[in-house]
């Protein structure tokens, strides 16, 4: 009988150790999805404040200065007030590419992203569209911008179709050389994306904060044109649902799944500049799905995408970045996962700026495979960061 007792006491104080234990270890694991959640809301935080707002307020009053810069050409049809035009242009078009890593959101759920970013122009439609009188008189009308947002396909509309009417064989067009019809329709359709970027603007920011830029053009966008921006037609901006992950009446289950969002953004950019933006001409699957093919300046884009990365890696904007970024965050957990991330993002920015240009000219090089591989490594890379944040 005593050593069956005794045998009960050490089950039972077995028993009591591993409960104990087990204890300990849910508490410790909830100790650590606290501290982890806590790090990926700061990181969700600085991506929107650091990269994400500042991105697309400048893309907004980017595009804002294009049509204005279009319309001071139009009535002086001066070479210095093209080459304003041009040069104001290729500035909203760098902030476009930079917003690259960040597509999910209003880019996406608006269908913001095909239609001004859509390519191979479709310059023979184009081209009877502008013969067309009562087109261009539509779009030459106060509510052209909204004729063109409405009437035209995303083949016709955006950045490439303004490009279009500014650039030939990478360099701003003679004055002379600009049709009246043309730059009615360069304006129209630079009025429907400075809406649309707007539209992004506002979705991230709320009304109340983008009206502090320009009460003007916030009103327009919601009042007049009543574009949506908020998130699933509800009370949340885009910034509001993701700085509110994990809680209720936000679309992110929890802080960890925004974090991998925002990566995800990161990866998809990456495989795209890769897979299509270079590998559909490269390997002869579209030879003519060449981005900005007017102005020349694809490599100038594929290496703003790789800046989009960079800014949402790093925490921030040139100039505007903060410590609570997924560098650090990685830096201090997995230093060497971490090392990989920088270097990958670097070799690809370095790789696409070693490409032959232009490469609407260049297509076949092998500079371009080189490019591909890099934009390959660096997907590869971040679906590691995917994972390690998911743990």
């Amino acid at each position: 009988m005593k050593t069956a007792k005794r045998i009960s006491v050490c089950v039972l104080a077995a028993a009591a150790l591993s409960l104990s234990l087990a204890s300990c270890d849910k508490e410790k694991n909830d100790a650590q999805l606290e501290d982890n959640d806590a790090a990926y809301a700061a990181i969700a935080a600085n991506a929107v404040r650091s990269t994400i707002v500042p991105t697309y307020k400048n893309l907004a009053t980017k595009s804002s200065e294009l049509v204005d810069a279009l319309k001071a050409f139009q009535t002086s049809k001066s070479q210095a007030d093209l080459d304003k035009a041009c040069d104001v242009f290729l500035e909203a078009r760098a902030w476009w590419e930079k917003s690259e890593a960040f597509l999910y959101g209003p880019a996406s759920d608006f269908g913001i992203d095909p239609h001004i970013d859509s390519w191979p122009l479709d310059v023979e439609s184009l081209e009877n569209y502008l013969k067309t009188d009562s087109y261009v008189a539509a779009m030459a009308a106060d509510d052209g911008d909204q004729w063109a947002g409405s009437k035209l396909g995303p083949e016709l509309l955006g950045f490439h179709g303004i490009e279009y009417i500014l650039f030939r064989d990478g360099a701003h067009r003679a004055a002379d050389d600009i049709e009246a019809n043309y730059l009615v329709y360069a304006v129209a359709v630079a009025g429907d994306l400075r809406n649309h970027c707007w539209q992004l603007f506002i979705s991230w920011t709320g009304a109340d904060e983008a009206s502090s830029v320009d009460a003007d053009m916030t009103n327009y966008v919601v009042d007049e044109l009543e574009k949506n921006v908020t998130v699933a037609g509800g009370n949340n901006s885009y910034a509001t649902n993701m700085l509110k992950a994990g809680q209720a009446g936000s679309t992110y289950s929890s802080q960890s799944t925004a974090a991998q969002a925002i990566i995800d953004g990161c990866k998809t950019i990456a495989d795209e500049v890769g897979t299509s933006k270079i590998g559909k001409a490269y390997h002869g699957e579209d030879k003519n799905y060449i981005e900005s093919p007017y102005s020349e300046m694809s490599i100038t884009d594929f290496y703003d995408n790789m800046v989009s990365i960079e800014n949402i890696y790093y925490g921030g904007i040139e100039g505007e970045r903060g410590e609570k970024s997924f560098h650090n965050l990685l830096a201090s957990q997995n230093a060497d996962l971490d090392k990989r991330v920088t270097a990958a993002i670097t070799d690809a920015q370095d790789k696409i700026r070693a490409m032959k240009a232009p490469f609407v000219k260049n297509i076949s090089d092998p500079s371009c495979q080189v490019a591909i591989e890099a934009c390959r490594t660096l997907d590869e890379v971040l679906s590691e960061v995917k994972v390690e944040l998911a743990k």
